[in-house]
């Protein structure tokens, strides 16, 4: 499978621009290469273009810049956008505030099967280790777990192989480390607009109708392991409006929505 893999990762941005000169300089350390890196950015300041022009030059493939006006959280709408863009036929998805395992693409690589998407997990560094993080070195999650400064830290280490469960389970569905067959994301729609606001929404609704539409997930451990930096939480207060579209999609069954990706194919 990893020789008919066209990887077009996908990357969340907004004004984090340490965080993106560490995730930058944890790509320009995989094993394998993506295709392309598209970076979904949501209305970021030209400080974050600014980062992205340096490391070009430093990547052996291309990164583009996938960018619109802020105004306010449109997560979905940016995502659509870098989905249209992308040239692969296999999306890997994360965060900026994620920093990938050396071995991240390579995983995801190894895991991709058809009529399945993957979902990965994450662990959590604290505050203080995500203070200290640089760019010019792997995670080292030996020493931040005896430390007490990782949590989740059985997600935290690479096994000597992969722990998968095949199911259609909601729990844990998680954007910030996913990948999926480009087909299967045009023929959803790809994410619902509909949605506003950080939370509950964008994964969890995409997850139901890729379960609707016949796509099974593969929940893995030990294989495609993100450390996730310490940032404060943003506000929630849209909630109770995407738990009740959230649960429309499941009573409903859809597989698409209406406001997707085909508005900028």
């Amino acid at each position: 499978m990893i020789s008919q893999l066209k990887i077009s990762l996908v990357v969340s941005v907004y004004n984090q621009v340490r965080f993106l000169e560490l995730w930058l300089a944890a790509i320009a350390r995989q094993t394998i290469a993506p295709l392309e890196i598209l970076i979904a950015d949501d209305g970021s300041n030209s400080e974050i273009g600014t980062i992205i022009a340096l490391f070009r030059s430093k990547l052996p493939f291309p990164v583009h810049h996938i960018w619109h006006e802020d105004r306010g959280f449109r997560k979905n709408m940016i995502l659509n956008k870098a989905l249209a863009a992308a040239s692969g036929n296999y999306i890997v998805l994360t965060d900026i505030d994620c920093l990938p395992h050396p071995r991240f693409i390579e995983d995801h690589a190894a895991l991709a099967e058809k009529n399945f998407w993957v979902q990965g997990r994450r662990c959590y560094l604290s505050e203080a280790s995500s203070g200290s993080m640089t760019g010019g070195a792997p995670v080292p999650s030996l020493r931040l777990s005896l430390t007490g400064q990782l949590s989740g830290v059985m997600k935290g280490f690479r096994f000597p192989m992969a722990l998968v469960k095949k199911n259609f389970e909601h729990r844990g569905i998680i954007g910030c480390n996913m990948a999926i067959w480009r087909d299967d994301l045009i023929a959803l729609n790809g994410w619902d607009e509909e949605y506003e606001g950080w939370g509950l929404g964008e994964d969890s609704d995409l997850g139901a109708r890729l379960y609707h539409s016949g796509r099974a997930r593969k929940l893995v451990y030990g294989r495609a392991i993100i450390y996730h930096l310490h940032h404060p939480t943003l506000s929630r207060g849209h909630m109770t409006a995407s738990q009740a579209r959230f649960n429309e999609t499941l009573q409903t069954k859809k597989t698409r929505c209406a406001r997707g990706v085909d508005q900028y194919l």
